[in-house]
């Protein structure tokens, strides 16, 4: 059928009971473009329905320099959704009941991101989009709909999806930046780095609500040049800005100055950035996790024994369970959970940290004996965690100088100016040696996987096999429990969650067998996903699921109440 067949039956429909719109569900043949109904709402209130616009390449005429990788191919994606995105607001208007007359596509941030909601492949230009179906109460305004999808839609389409409509410099820009971000990240392990912040970055934002960038009294990024380093990027040139080593670095200064702000830029600089955003070559370590105390999480199964032994009544550690985790406890899981799905850098920031797990001054360890105080800080085990497995961390640290002991670099914050104080810091170690007793043995201790079971992952509720709603960016509804994601930083987008609940199913369904560590399981997923795309995690095509990583994957699993593993060293 083409476009004047949706547009007869629209208007056939007008006045007729909204269940009556389920007769437009079919493929339609538009001048420039192919529309897809592939999903109707059940009524004005309901969700919106599913639609899917293909526009051939030679339609469409992008150059296919634009997206001859994947690097530039999720950059012009991103760009096209954010275009399509603008022009729904202008173009689209409340028509009638509930959320009717709305044209909207998935909201998307400051990040760029592979989404559903565009794809291109060989053949054309995939969007996913939604609309509310115009009704009064539940009464069809076919005239209304036949102006949104034969009128309205080929607008949007016109604007937003050809080459020639935009602005070809904008999205050179756009792509260029993202495959420049991605060779960096690239080479940062070639280099011994983990992370790197360009000369000129704009690090803080507007608010703590608006992601976009701080436009006044900013103060751009300079490296120190003891620190500086370089990049020559593929399309940008030479790029200059502070590198951070592997191995152990603090971020020292007053408070004010500019410490978290930096750990937040390196803490998202596992994401690409669209131009303008300030960041954009904020780079990190894609496997660096945010770690944080999180009083009243659930744990369990975990080995946290490298921090936490020896509690009262003989509970042992090697096993930790609990339905309701301290500040330490909470902590010391975080970090373990997140060396087991495989993180090579943590950034700890100490304003969201335990302070009893983070240090144990010389003064309390006369107080409190060694044997009477389970918790071995973080400052006794932070260098094991180096030597015995590779693993960076980055630490914001106002408050404690006995740290300087163990950090191999030290960088101190002034009104957001970087200064390499490493020297400095070492010789005020050197002339005030640190009388504290160091506790934490040898060695790290054992990071041991745990073999997740099926049947304690269960998203029915009710009638429904599968009950999953998304509240924000921080919590999911699975089955009948909720998981409160509010701590897990580096979610930026709803999407993610969205997608991340569907992989805790799919992995369900494929990989836990009680043989498969979670590692393994965290693997297969993500390899799945990357050969085929994240439509292998839905039943019908979803616009509104966005990638993830294995880390954020694992800490929703381990933050499932039901959970019950076994450890592998069980089996």
């Amino acid at each position: 059928m083409d476009n004047q067949d949706l547009y007869n039956t629209l208007i056939r429909l007008d006045g007729k009971n909204y269940k009556a719109y389920k007769d437009i569900k079919a493929n339609y043949q538009f001048p420039k473009f192919d529309l897809i109904i592939e999903h109707i709402q059940g009524d004005p209130f309901a969700s919106p329905s599913k639609l899917i616009i293909k526009i051939p390449h030679n339609v469409a005429e992008f150059p296919t320099e634009l997206y001859e990788n994947e690097s530039r191919k999720i950059a012009l994606e991103d760009y096209l959704i954010r275009q399509f995105s603008q022009a729904c607001q202008q173009i689209s208007r409340h028509r009638g009941t509930g959320k009717s007359g709305k044209i909207t596509i998935i909201k998307i941030g400051q990040e760029i991101l592979k989404r559903t909601a565009a794809n291109i492949n060989k053949n054309d230009i995939e969007i996913r989009f939604s609309v509310g179906l115009p009704a009064r109460g539940r009464t069809i305004l076919g005239h209304q709909a036949a102006q949104m999808l034969c009128e309205d839609v080929p607008d949007i389409v016109e604007q937003t999806l050809l080459y020639q409509a935009l602005d070809s410099q904008g999205i050179k820009t756009q792509v260029e930046t993202a495959e420049d971000a991605d060779f960096i990240r690239q080479q940062l392990s070639k280099n011994n780095l983990v992370t790197f912040i360009a000369n000129g970055s704009i690090l803080p934002r507007k608010s703590g609500i608006d992601p976009r960038p701080l436009e006044t009294d900013a103060i751009p990024f300079k490296s120190p040049e003891s620190l500086e380093i370089a990049f020559e990027t593929p399309n940008q040139g030479l790029i200059k800005g502070l590198g951070i080593t592997q191995g152990i670095t603090l971020i020292v200064g007053g408070g004010y100055h500019g410490k978290s702000t930096l750990l937040k830029a390196i803490e998202l600089g596992i994401y690409n950035h669209i131009p303008g955003d300030g960041r954009e070559f904020v780079i990190s370590d894609p496997s660096a996790v945010k770690i944080r105390a999180e009083d009243g999480r659930s744990i369990v199964g975990v080995d946290i024994s490298p921090f936490i032994n020896q509690l009262p009544q003989q509970r042992s550690t090697n096993d930790f369970t609990t339905t309701n985790a301290s500040g330490s406890t909470s902590q010391a899981a975080n970090i373990i959970e997140a060396l087991e799905a495989g993180s090579k850098v943590l950034l700890v920031d100490e304003d969201t940290a335990a302070t009893n797990f983070m240090i144990r001054d010389r003064r309390m360890q006369q107080l409190i004996a060694k044997n009477k105080e389970p918790i071995t800080p973080f400052i006794d085990k932070i260098k094991q965690l180096y030597i015995d497995y590779g693993v960076s961390t980055i630490l914001v640290m106002g408050g404690s100088g006995d740290y300087f002991d163990v950090a191999d670099q030290v960088i101190a914050m002034d009104n957001f100016e970087p200064y390499n104080v490493t020297e400095k810091a070492q010789k005020i170690a050197q002339e005030n040696p640190n009388e504290r007793m160091i506790e934490g043995g040898n060695n790290f201790g054992n990071i041991t996987p745990r073999i997740p079971l099926a049947q304690s992952i269960d998203p029915s509720r009710g009638r429904r096999d599968v009950k999953v709603k998304v509240r924000d960016v921080d919590q999911v509804v699975f089955g009948t429990e909720d998981i409160d994601l509010t701590s897990v930083e580096q979610l930026i987008e709803p999407g993610q969650l969205r997608s991340i609940s569907a992989a805790i199913i799919y992995a369900k369904q494929y990989y836990m067998n009680e043989q498969t560590s979670l590692p393994d399981i965290l693997d297969q997923v993500m390899e799945d996903i990357d050969s085929k795309g994240l439509d292998i995690l839905s039943h019908f095509p979803q616009g509104d699921l966005v990638i993830f990583r294995r880390f954020e994957l694992a800490a929703a699993i381990n933050r499932l109440r039901s959970l019950k593993v076994y450890q592998l060293s069980q089996k």
